[in-house]
């Protein structure tokens, strides 16, 4: 199970940046134990305007990610990146992304709870959790 993981971050080290004035986004794949940086998205705007505009490229490129992890998150882009199947997660300033990675590493080893759950079985072809849960019940071909 593979998680592609974005956080807003000026220096791919600290998640330091607001989601809607981030002036990059390092993109990571995560698994049980391993991580890897694999996109990094710089945008040139990132005065903190009011104009929603600036966003449609923010959540477009976050396509297929589980997560963003920001310091802050306004409520409209709460609205619309859950609408497209991405968790915004907020975090203390200061938090590193090698930390989140490790904690969430450890949530896939332990069982995966909340949005990181619903992630897990997104994908998960629906035919293998049916094919799971018979056999769970004592079918057998």
């Amino acid at each position: 199970m593979q998680l592609r993981v974005a956080f807003a971050s000026s220096d791919r080290v600290v998640i330091d940046q607001h989601f809607g004035a981030a002036s990059a986004f390092a993109i990571h794949e995560i698994g049980l134990d391993t991580s890897r940086l694999i996109e990094v998205a710089q945008f040139i705007e990132t005065a903190m305007d009011g104009h929603e505009g600036k966003l449609d490229a923010k959540i477009a490129l976050l396509d297929g990610c589980s997560a963003v992890f920001s310091e802050a998150v306004g409520a409209s882009a709460i609205q619309r990146l859950l609408s497209k199947g991405v968790q915004p997660v907020k975090v203390e300033n200061g938090t590193t992304i090698d930390s989140v990675i490790a904690m969430l590493q450890g949530e896939l080893k332990e069982g995966p709870t909340g949005w990181l759950a619903k992630a897990v079985n997104r994908g998960t072809p629906k035919a293998v959790e049916r094919f799971a849960d018979m056999e769970e019940e004592g079918w057998s071909e």
